[in-house]
């Protein structure tokens, strides 16, 4: 099994929308996957995930949709391989 890293920046209404706590609650859905979620100055949120490649794919794909009342305006993802220095995933603040 194939281990990555996605290093995304979400743009868009992603800020005040509980798009953190949803991101958390969606890698813990899927299971598998580590790193954390925090929001930036500028508005944008940062993830950074690593796990199984198809587990860590399908929580990217859900960063283009988010929570209900996010309107997320774009995804910039680097793929990169895992590093393993994570335990599980939660907010960074």
């Amino acid at each position: 099994m194939e281990l990555v890293r996605a290093h995304a920046f979400v743009s868009g209404r992603v800020q005040g929308v509980f798009f953190r706590a949803s991101t958390e609650a969606k890698a813990d859905q899927i299971g598998e996957i580590t790193g954390w979620v925090r929001n930036l100055p500028d508005g944008r949120v940062e993830v950074v995930a690593e796990g199984p490649r198809e587990r860590v794919r399908r929580l990217v794909d859900w960063l283009w949709q988010g929570p209900p009342p996010a309107q997320v305006r774009d995804v910039e993802v680097s793929w990169q391989q895992a590093t393993g220095e994570f335990s599980g995933f939660g907010m960074k603040y």
